[in-house]
């Protein structure tokens, strides 16, 4: 979870910490927006602290898996809450850490209280989540909002920029209040990705532009959200004479504080389309390494950026086309139904970026062990 490393939050369970009581508004939303199927149904609460809301929702009809990253807090709430019925409490860092715990049964109901702050690729984590959803299942955020959260405790409140971000890519997504807190309700976890260009259309005769495709050990691809209201990659316009890779490498160091080595990006494709009538040029740069810590240099332009699973691309919502197309440049069919555009591939062999996600590594040896075990 994104500020508070694993350990603080053990020692902060461990020293008795208290989080706000679920409330009596958020009790009637839950009721009202998410009750139990009839027959009962099936919960994930993700960041459950002493597990109020989880046996809540036992006590409504669902069965609960209850998660949270420190150990400490579960063993408050097993102490706490001793045999309550229809929960499985589980430690699990739903960011970072492999699924595998949870198993491949649907969910009627997702639920984050007071949590999603603490989350760093939110967008990313709500949509992986949403494909463990049934039909018709709802994810259910309750947060505090920036608006009515004190400075000091901004860190722990959302505004609505990212709001929109974590949003995007949703088919449904309803907003309610209680009390102080936000609480949003979302249904349809991929309404697909929607290629759009900037409110201001391109001038001159013909624009240019490197757009950096930079992942991380997992494999998951960098993007951010845009005070536009869309995912873009890390980019900009060739300054002077300046390389498309130089371009690449420097946009990424001012947009982002990632730092690489014009050695270590390579033109993978050059774009070619047009916006408005004006002829457009991207140039598709892969950076294969780089170092530094990811942050928001350019908060003016940047609400913040993710790391993005590359399977997930289809479900972003709002995206920059050349970015979409860029996306689609390096994996090619993950973002379906994009406009037509001239591709020029580049003579240059894709550089190796070896790199897997804890899940995708488990599922490729299971599968590996099914082939070898039929034969």
């Amino acid at each position: 979870m994104r500020f508070v490393p694993q350990e603080q939050w053990e020692q902060s369970y461990t020293d008795g910490i208290v989080f706000g009581p679920l409330g009596e508004d958020e009790r009637k939303l839950l009721a009202e927006r998410a009750p139990a199927p009839a027959g009962g149904g099936r919960a994930l609460e993700v960041g459950c602290g002493t597990g109020e809301l989880a046996v809540h929702l036992a006590a409504g009809g669902y069965r609960v898996d209850a998660v949270d990253l420190a150990e400490a807090a579960l063993e408050r709430a097993r102490a706490d809450r001793p045999g309550a019925a229809g929960v499985r409490w589980l430690r699990l860092d739903i960011e970072h850490d492999d699924p595998e715990p949870l198993g491949d049964e649907l969910y009627d109901l997702v639920v984050f209280r007071l949590a999603l702050a603490f989350i760093g690729d939110r967008a990313r984590v709500l949509h992986a989540l949403g494909r463990r959803l049934r039909e018709g299942g709802t994810l259910l955020i309750v947060t505090p909002v920036a608006a009515t959260t004190p400075a000091d405790r901004r860190r722990i409140a959302v505004d609505d920029r990212e709001i929109s971000a974590l949003t995007s890519g949703w088919k449904e997504v309803r907003r309610y209040a209680a009390g102080d807190l936000a609480v949003l309700v979302l249904r349809g976890p991929c309404a697909g990705t929607v290629a759009v260009e900037r409110q201001h259309p391109l001038t001159g005769p013909a624009a240019t532009a490197a757009l950096a495709v930079v992942t991380d050990p997992s494999g998951r691809v960098l993007l951010g959200w845009s005070h536009h209201g869309m995912w873009e990659l890390p980019g900009g316009r060739p300054s002077g004479p300046e390389s498309f890779e130089a371009a690449a490498v420097r946009e990424l160091a001012e947009e982002t504080g990632l730092l690489a080595e014009e050695s270590d990006a390579t033109v993978l494709s050059m774009l070619a389309d047009a916006a408005g009538g004006v002829p457009r040029l991207t140039a598709v740069v892969r950076i294969s390494r780089w170092s530094g810590s990811l942050g928001d240099p350019e908060a003016d332009r940047f609400a913040h950026w993710e790391w993005h699973d590359p399977h997930g691309l289809g479900c972003l919502g709002r995206t920059f086309a050349p970015a979409a197309r860029a996306l689609d440049a390096v994996w090619p069919g993950v973002v379906p139904d994009l406009p037509a555009v001239r591709a020029h591939p580049h003579a240059t062999p894709p550089p190796a970026v070896p790199c897997e996600s804890p899940e995708a590594e488990r599922r490729r040896e299971a599968m590996v062990r099914a082939v070898v075990d039929g034969d």
